[in-house]
């Protein structure tokens, strides 16, 4: 079997786990600023934040050992948009507090039954292919080359912009050992989410995910004459990419993403089912399906913009430690803030 094919399996093998583990444990970042925000449950958003934590050790930890370069990711390239990944990032906050759930969620939701995210995702994946490669594409990209920046000559990261006064491995790991100690200590300093076994879990496992995703791609898949592209957990694009697949597969090669798009599926199907979760949902009204609709829509835009979603700059970005994906982050958390919060503020569903 190629590198190309094993890093495909490997990929469909992490999008089961990342199915299963959110079927089982509702890990979602709009239901974490949620409850962070408005019913004051804070238990989701520690869910998160132990992800992140995870995910930074361990990506720092192959990028430090040479099991992957960080470089190669679209992250962490040599200067980055300071308009688009901030705007994105707001759309993308905003249309997932708009349908309840980002992608990755309604890949989850998909798989225990619920048709309202399979309009989601129809939306969210030919509004990001619009904005990637087509209508907008030009627009984004002459935007993109307007309002690009560097902090410093280099990769734009901070473990790099910090080796610059001292040796790379050694501010690398401090770097990620303080972030993700902070991370750790919010999460477990609240003890309804020490005591819920199933939060605990679904972070730790998500987290480490984003890491084997950069080993599958950036180690099982190097290969001299025909390499995988160096990619982790995101679902804008691959969305897109899995809907785009489906219609033209006779002659075309499926990417990683599509291997996880169909993995995270049949993961939750399989959780679902086992559980006693899966049954059919459909829209209450017709004006609920226009906000989904509107909603799916923002994130593939929002998304594409941005260069990634809440798991695709808020886990893998982040875990690169690049600058761009603390700016499509934190517009990610204003555009949420806006749509729950405020004169802008969605009502509640």
């Amino acid at each position: 079997m190629t590198p190309a094919a094993l890093s495909l399996w490997a990929g469909f093998a992490i999008g089961l786990a990342f199915g299963a583990a959110g079927q089982v444990s509702g890990f979602c970042l709009n239901r974490g600023l949620r409850g962070l925000w408005v019913t004051g449950d804070g238990t989701k958003i520690r869910a998160f934040a132990l992800a992140l934590a995870a995910a930074i050790v361990g990506t720092q930890i192959l990028d430090g050992a040479g099991a992957v370069d960080l470089r190669q990711s679209i992250y962490v390239g040599t200067s980055f948009s300071w308009l688009l990944l901030p705007v994105g990032g707001a759309l993308f906050g905003y249309g997932m507090i708009a349908c309840n759930g980002c992608g990755a969620r309604a890949l989850v939701l998909l798989g225990q039954g619920n048709l309202r995210s399979f309009v989601v995702l129809v939306c969210l994946g030919i509004a990001a292919y619009v904005t990637l490669t087509g209508l907008l594409a030009p627009l984004r990209a002459q935007a993109a080359g307007f309002t690009g920046t560097a902090i410093a000559e280099g990769p734009q990261s901070l473990p790099y912009l910090l080796a610059r006064s001292a040796g790379a491995n050694v501010t690398r790991f401090v770097t990620a050992i303080v972030l993700a100690g902070l991370l750790a200590w919010f999460a477990f300093a609240h003890k309804p989410f020490r005591d819920s076994r199933k939060d605990v879990a679904g972070g730790t496992i998500i987290g480490l995910l984003i890491p084997a995703g950069w080993l599958a791609t950036g180690w099982i898949g190097n290969d001299d004459f025909d390499p995988v592209p160096l990619a982790s957990l995101t679902f804008i694009a691959p969305i897109g990419e899995t809907i785009q697949y489906a219609m033209i597969a006779t002659g075309a090669k499926p990417g990683f993403g599509v291997a996880v798009v169909s993995g995270v599926f049949i993961g939750s199907l399989a959780a679902a089912l086992s559980t006693g979760a899966w049954h059919l949902e459909g829209f209450p009204s017709a004006g609920r399906m226009a906000r989904y609709m509107g909603g799916g829509a923002l994130m593939g835009v929002g998304g594409a913009l941005a260069l990634g979603c809440s798991i695709g700059q808020g886990l893998t970005g982040l875990s690169t430690l690049a600058f761009g994906s603390f700016l499509a982050a934190g517009g990610i958390l204003l555009g949420a803030r806006l749509a729950l919060r405020g004169p802008l503020a969605l009502p509640a569903l």
